[in-house]
């Protein structure tokens, strides 16, 4: 490619707030575990892209499957509308630990995790999540609310049977502290790993499954490379947390589960294996960490 052509392609990958065109399909169906449809592009239109319409691109090229996440009271309750109206969606419900500081100030926090447990009891929520701490967005003087909102959300996936799902954000080692002193459920899934293989290697032994999301395509990703290389095949997972986090050479547009492709295909050549071998894998995961089969094939 000339010098020209790289700048062209560079340009297109930057074209904020247009989305990219779709990916070639993958060989075999895999599943977005982690999605937020009700949330409009970041740099785009001021709508999410109707539900349906996601479903159909999502489809088409192999990500027939979604998990959506609500992470505050409102996303939490259209997450389940929207889980009871497709079968191909399933919901997480949970308060994140960003939100959870908030809601903590304004005195608030107790009322709105108490119905954050009645959604929880949904037969269309197999999560509890994103929940976890985030030492980014939130000064120290909300890390006491955000640790007595993750545990309280530990416990409940333990009550119910969920499956937790952990948003860490700058907090490893409190993160992984939280979890020894409630102890892990059965299933639990980091959300957007973002630790090296040290880290992998902590979360692993406790039993987690580690999702990649777009980040794994960044250029400067390479620790996050060498912690998807240490992770045992069967505990991968795939995700988008869209609208964010889309995958290079597109960073900078608005993210959606059918670019989970494009992301796949780097995880494929970052790990040395076969595509069609991967995808299969990453699909049996998902159904394995969230409960079970869902969807047409499933229910």
């Amino acid at each position: 490619m000339t010098r020209a052509g790289q700048r062209t392609a560079a340009a297109q990958g930057r074209r904020v707030g247009e989305r990219p065109e779709p990916p070639e399909p993958l060989p075999h169906p895999v599943v977005d575990n982690h999605c937020h449809l009700d949330i409009p592009a970041h740099d785009g239109p001021g709508e999410p892209v109707p539900v349906g319409a996601a479903l159909e691109r999502a489809a088409a090229v192999g990500v027939p499957r979604i998990v959506q996440i609500g992470c505050d009271l409102p996303g939490a309750r259209w997450a389940v509308d929207v889980a009871a109206a497709h079968d191909d969606i399933v919901a997480g419900v949970a308060l994140h630990p960003n939100d959870a500081a908030r809601l903590d100030a304004a005195g608030t926090l107790e009322e709105a995790f108490a119905e954050v447990a009645d959604l929880a009891t949904h037969d269309r929520v197999r999560a509890v999540g994103e929940t976890g701490l985030d030492h980014f967005r939130t000064g120290a003087e909300g890390h006491d609310a955000q640790v007595r909102s993750f545990r309280r959300h530990i416990e409940l996936a333990h009550a119910l049977d969920k499956t937790l799902v952990i948003h860490d954000r700058d907090a490893h080692a409190e993160v992984l502290r939280v979890l020894d002193e409630v102890g892990p459920p059965p299933r639990w899934v980091m959300h957007c790993f973002s630790g090296g293989a040290g880290f992998a290697a902590e979360c692993l032994g406790r039993g987690a499954f580690l999702s990649f999301a777009g980040t794994v395509t960044f250029k400067n990703a390479e620790p996050l490379r060498a912690a998807l290389r240490v992770t045992p095949t069967d505990r991968v997972l795939v995700e988008t947390d869209a609208p964010y986090l889309t995958p290079a050479p597109y960073r900078g547009r608005p993210n959606a589960s059918y670019l989970v492709p494009v992301t796949v295909r780097a995880m494929a050549a970052t790990l040395g294996t076969d595509l069609a071998g991967l995808c299969r894998t990453i699909e049996a995961n998902t159904d394995r960490a969230f409960g079970g089969r869902w969807g047409a094939a499933g229910g």
